[in-house]
């Protein structure tokens, strides 16, 4: 999925989430510095049963197979959120790996490959979508930066935005407006995204004034209270986006933080052994591959 529009409206209000090829400049919204509500409100015309809250408390109920150990250091978990009168809303994929068993990676092709090829070439455990990118030419570029093989390429985002950081000693996800990039820094890769869902110390990311109740498929990556590295894809397209900043705080994740990578058409992940894929619906430029140590 190519990024998206920032638009100046409303006190910079995020809109076209879910489309593509949108291009435009980049702009710190207002809500960064905005204190927000612990609770949802249902927007206008939504029902109880598909409001931010009622996601984030888990009604619809969810069906949980709870964590399953996929080898050590790598826990594997799937929830079904399910409502009587239509059946299944969502399907999420949670993996939650242990930096002290796992190395990560970002990895960039301009022509993109699907994630089938992606693993092939890296021979990775774990490939999983990555950032927002633009066609250029007959090429893909990053929107956004991003490091590969300790190389820079693209330009920083503002405070509005994440970075997942790795450096010699394991990846970091951060908040740009706590922790910008700094270009002095030896990262051996990086790969930023907007918006966060859950800031630093676990408290709402997405407030309630940007929502635009555009629903789409999701991809998130998070670290939890512990350092672990948690990527959740929602394959169905059921979240709007504080609908899934209030589902990751309200949930049993223990997530620190969390940002939203590119979802719609680009959200894909493929865990390798045992094999499993959500395939993604285009080509992916770049990806966050995961190896075991």
């Amino acid at each position: 999925m190519e990024k998206p529009r920032i638009a100046a409206f409303a006190g910079m209000l995020f809109v076209g989430w879910a489309l593509a090829g949108c291009t435009a400049s980049f702009e710190s919204p207002a809500w960064v510095d905005g204190r927000l509500p612990v609770a949802a409100t249902s927007p206008s015309g939504q029902t109880a049963a598909t409001s931010p809250a009622a996601v984030a408390s888990s009604t619809p109920s969810p069906e949980d197979s709870g964590w399953k150990l996929v080898r050590p250091g790598m826990e594997h978990r799937k929830i079904a959120i399910r409502e009587t009168a239509v059946g299944t809303l969502e399907e999420i994929t949670i993996l939650r790996i242990d930096p002290e068993w796992f190395s990560f990676d970002v990895t960039y092709d301009p022509q993109g490959k699907d994630l089938e090829a992606w693993q092939s070439a890296s021979g990775a455990a774990v490939v999983v979508n990555g950032g927002y990118f633009q066609r250029a030419d007959d090429t893909f570029l990053p929107a956004g930066l991003i490091v590969v093989g300790g190389k820079a390429m693209g330009d920083s985002y503002g405070s509005f935005a994440g970075m997942l950081a790795i450096r010699n000693d394991g990846p970091e996800l951060r908040w740009l407006k706590t922790k910008p990039y700094d270009s002095q820094e030896p990262l051996t890769a990086a790969l930023q995204s907007f918006p966060i869902l859950i800031k630093p110390g676990g408290l709402i990311g997405f407030p309630q004034e940007s929502e635009d109740n555009i629903t789409a498929r999701r991809t998130v990556v998070g670290q939890d209270r512990n350092g672990k590295m948690v990527f959740l894809v929602a394959s169905l397209g059921y979240f709007t986006l504080r609908q899934l900043s209030m589902y990751l705080y309200e949930s049993d994740l223990e997530l620190d933080i969390a940002m939203n990578l590119d979802g719609g058409p680009s959200t894909g992940i493929l865990i390798n052994d045992p094999h499993e894929i959500i395939p993604a619906q285009t080509i992916l430029p770049i990806v966050v591959v995961v190896f075991p140590k």
